[in-house]
């Protein structure tokens, strides 16, 4: 049902149902056989629908690829646009910026579990340029946000190219271990605290994260 969302929110209206449900068959068929292993013939059988069809939609395997990635990225950004709204200082934002992208991860396992596994395809395939494009504008969007909102001194001394990393990056590991199964607790159990410590990494206070949750999941592997 949540895939079924996401796309009745990228994709409303009956006219588009073909499209749904192929982007639906083929999401489950990349995460259970892999994007490589998956063909267009396998696809089609899901789908009881012919290769031309999917092929007027997407124009080949690479265009079905980039398009479901491309969905995935736009919902996610959605999300923290929404939560970004909401912030009204450069803490905040980087709060919402961690917390929607564990929000999303956390309510979206599947799209996140093939975004992760796509972007390598996408950026290797016919649709590289897009991509770079896209994160391009993203994120120039992103820090323009935040080093103009109140409390940004801080990041200003850093530089620009860091800033995703030190902010994303320790709720990706984290995200990305909960989807292969290394670790127990949803990624929604430590959104606080990965925000608390993307928000200390950039703003140059000591970081301290409790041990008690740790202790009481027994997580870490």
């Amino acid at each position: 049902m949540e895939t079924l969302d996401l796309l009745e929110r990228a994709y409303p209206g009956r006219r588009v149902e073909l499209k749904r449900d192929i982007f639906r068959k083929a999401l489950a068929l990349f995460n259970e056989q892999g994007i490589e292993a998956t063909t267009i013939e396998m696809i089609r059988a899901e789908c009881q629908t012919s290769v031309g069809a999917i092929y007027h939609h997407f124009g080949n395997k690479e265009g079905l690829v980039a398009a479901l990635f491309f969905t995935a990225l736009d919902d996610q950004a959605q999300l923290r646009e929404r939560y970004l709204a909401e912030a009204d200082n450069t803490q905040a934002g980087v709060y919402a910026l961690v917390q929607s992208y564990v929000d999303w991860v956390d309510s979206q396992p599947e799209w996140a579990r093939f975004q992760y596994h796509a972007r390598f395809a996408v950026t290797r395939g016919p649709f590289k340029e897009e991509l770079v494009a896209r994160n391009k504008t993203r994120n120039g969007q992103l820090r323009d946000w935040l080093v103009g909102a109140a409390g940004a001194e801080s990041l200003r001394r850093l530089p620009a190219e860091l800033l995703p990393s030190l902010m994303i990056g320790p709720a990706e590991s984290y995200c990305r271990a909960w989807l292969s199964g290394r670790v127990n607790n949803r990624p929604g159990y430590y959104r606080d605290a990965l925000a608390e410590a993307a928000w200390r990494s950039v703003s140059g206070e000591e970081v301290h994260v409790s041990d008690e949750p740790i202790a009481e999941s027994g997580v870490l592997r």
